[in-house]
């Protein structure tokens, strides 16, 4: 494995139209953090930046829905963001924004080098356009039906409901967010970086010479590899975010999924001089932290951007986490569902390290995993109070009974002393490895090993009985015990930083680096140690019902306000052209590939015709066999997972997503017409 002289850590920047969540905590940021942290103590050379984005279709939603510019969203949510990862202890060395000057350079003058080495595509094709609002529409401004699952309020990019990728051309009956007018197809001019050319490249970095990367991240970027990579548009037709910096691009902006990891750089730009020697020489290792939504644009696409400028280095490893839930339910800032960081510092002061603690021992790094607060007072009550709290806490006060609070010496300790003493070298070992493969769920729950040593040592050595018989062994006993405290320190640095400082507080030291981890001796006899103090305490059943009771009240908020608007009105001629009737489910069977969708095969009356419908999840096929419906016969064939679909079958959904069918209350013959 190569040794690099220095260390460049980036985390995804969080957009700035909302506060940060336990979400973005667990997948990007405490992992990132601890990674850095640990870094520091080995005394690495080592920069971390972060950073709001700022530009974006969400910024300009979000200014739009509260009647203000966008800029005063940005500046309020980056205030918001940057406060409280700072009281969480997330140790950025700087935490920028891309609407900063030295962004808008940065980040126009990659564009330009690549401009003038030709190696953009520039190309008119179509796009929608409000005739209305006379603009053009970014996908994020279009709503219309999904063809894949019939979900009628999915984006021009994608679908919330079924999760497929889309583009704006694909919704059915599309509508713009801004007038609500139907969008006509315009041509506009683009810039497009060339990504199929950069397959070879690709193929060679990742799937050769990365096969160590977390296998998410891998197997997602071979399968996007082998599907066939095309241009990306790195442009848009916006008024918000980095000008194109070339001539004829007026009411153009760069995309910002090609603006804002070059955030990163101009971050390192604003923090020193010396920014290059971290991203353009190779002693230098790259480390982007990211979620797995980010991972085609940090291990494909940036990387594209990056080879296409030519004096940048690639990044060394993508360590990307999967999602997060909450209660069983998907993290969702548009519902409110979500534990959000300001909020849970205002209701939990001084109790940062149990939030980092809890999200990194259930951190979703392989799989998505789920945060309740059941669990978060369990991990608080039974962990770090009953063994780390409890350990260290021992430790001092015995200290301080029976020798004033002096570290006592150890005399002539016996082979199950030094056995203790010499594990706490291969606890370091096993946390150093976890650490440096990004395992750091694995990684703490080593560190944790070493206050349930120090537990059990006292536990069997029972130095409160032996005080009256061999006052010497209990001195042996207890440095013992304090070398484990203030080895506690540094192991617990990079993971609880608030409750290291407090061990070392406690304990009277200077803060110690890692390769004094090990070190029997961090403890001299003699030394004066402080009073005891909690380092945890009980999290009580009420407030964790406060918190539970504050979710269900956003959910049945979420149902309240969940009716769907009347639609546009429409005349009864409209109505009339729609051929709505009575028909029977002869057939059905999942489509493969898909959760949500089941070929049917339906009686119509007229004929029998194929019809592919998204109701997997609420029903099984041999259920429905002989399931009278009413279903729309006049709809446009569609080809949905290359299957012609010949109509549409109504649904009812209630306020949880739930479908039920719309169907006659009494038995008649198909085919009937539904007036």
């Amino acid at each position: 494995m190569k040794e690099f002289k220095r260390y460049m850590v980036t985390s995804a920047l969080p957009y700035a139209n909302g506060p940060v969540h336990i979400g973005h905590l667990a997948g990007v940021y405490i992992p990132s953090d601890i990674y850095v942290r640990y870094l520091r103590l080995k005394g690495k050379d080592v920069l971390w930046v972060c950073g709001s984005d700022e530009h974006g279709v969400p910024i300009t939603l979000k200014a739009k829905k509260e009647g203000k510019h966008p800029q005063e969203i940005v500046d309020k949510y980056h205030e918001i963001i940057k406060k409280s990862f700072k009281d969480l202890g997330i140790s950025f060395d700087i935490y920028h924004r891309t609407s900063a000057k030295i962004h808008h350079e940065t980040a126009a003058g990659i564009f330009k080098t690549i401009h003038d080495k030709n190696g953009f595509i520039e190309k008119t094709t179509e796009q929608y356009y409000d005739p209305e609002a006379r603009q053009f529409l970014a996908d994020r401004y279009i709503t219309g039906t999904c063809p894949h699952c019939g979900y009628e309020k999915a984006y021009g990019d994608q679908c919330e409901k079924c999760g497929t990728s889309l583009s704006a051309t694909e919704l059915i009956n599309p509508k713009s967010t801004i007038s609500g007018a139907k969008p006509e197809l315009k041509p506009t001019k683009h810039w497009f970086l060339p990504l199929d050319t950069y397959e070879p490249f690709l193929k060679k970095w990742i799937l050769e010479e990365h096969k160590e990367w977390k296998p998410n991240v891998y197997g997602q970027c071979k399968s996007w590899i082998d599907q066939g990579l095309q241009p990306r548009a790195v442009s848009r037709d916006l008024d918000w975010g980095v000008p194109v910096p070339v001539e004829n691009a007026e009411g153009k902006v760069l995309y910002v999924w090609f603006d804002a990891p070059i955030g990163y750089i101009s971050a390192t730009k604003a923090l020193t001089p010396d920014w290059e020697k971290y991203w353009k020489d190779k002693d230098t290792k790259l480390v982007h932290f990211i979620g797995k939504d980010n991972i085609v644009f940090h291990c494909i696409i940036f990387p594209s951007m990056l080879k296409a400028e030519g004096s940048y280095i690639l990044p060394d490893n993508v360590p990307a986490n999967e999602f997060l839930n909450l209660e069983g339910d998907k993290i969702s800032t548009s519902r409110n569902w979500a534990v959000w960081l300001h909020e849970y510092l205002e209701e939990f002061p001084g109790k940062q390290d149990v939030l980092r603690y809890v999200l990194t021992a259930n951190a979703p790094e392989t799989k998505d995993n789920d945060f309740t607060w059941k669990d978060f007072q369990a991990r608080n009550n039974n962990e770090l109070v009953a063994i780390l709290g409890n350990f260290v806490n021992r430790a001092i006060v015995l200290t301080g009974k029976y020798f004033d609070g002096l570290v006592p010496e150890r005399i002539n300790p016996d082979e199950a002393d030094t056995a203790v003493l010499n594990e706490i070298s291969e606890i370091r070992q096993k946390v150093e490895h976890s650490i440096e493969n990004f395992r750091f769920r694995e990684a703490m729950k080593e560190a944790m090993n070493l206050a349930r040593l120090g537990n059990k040592y006292l536990a069997e050595t029972e130095p409160w009985k032996l005080i009256k018989t061999d006052e010497d062994k209990v001195k042996t006993i207890l440095n013992i015990a304090l070398q484990i405290s203030a080895s506690l320190s540094i192991v617990l640095e990079p993971f609880l930083p608030f409750t290291a400082e407090k061990i070392r507080k406690i304990l009277a030291i200077d803060k110690i680096v890692w390769d004094d981890l090990g070190n029997h001796d961090l403890l001299k006899a003699g030394h004066k140690i402080g009073k005891a103090e909690l380092l945890f305490a009980k999290i009580e059943d009420k407030e964790i019902e406060y918190q539970v009771n504050k979710l269900l009240a956003t959910k049945e908020q979420n149902k309240e306000e969940s009716h769907e608007p009347v639609k546009d009105e429409i005349s009864y001629d409209d109505f009339m052209k729609m051929d709505i009737r009575s028909g029977v489910i002869l057939e059905a069977e999942k489509v493969p590939k898909t959760k949500k969708l089941l070929k049917l095969k339906v009686d119509t009356g007229v004929d029998q015709r194929t019809i592919v419908s998204g109701i997997a999840e609420y029903f099984k096929p041999e259920e429905i066999i002989g399931k009278q419906v009413s279903l729309l016969l006049n709809l446009a064939p569609r080809k949905i997972r290359g299957i012609q679909s010949q109509g549409m079958i109504l649904m009812a959904e209630d306020k949880n997503g739930k479908l039920y069918f719309v169907a006659p209350q009494e038995n008649i013959k198909p085919g009937a017409l539904i007036k």
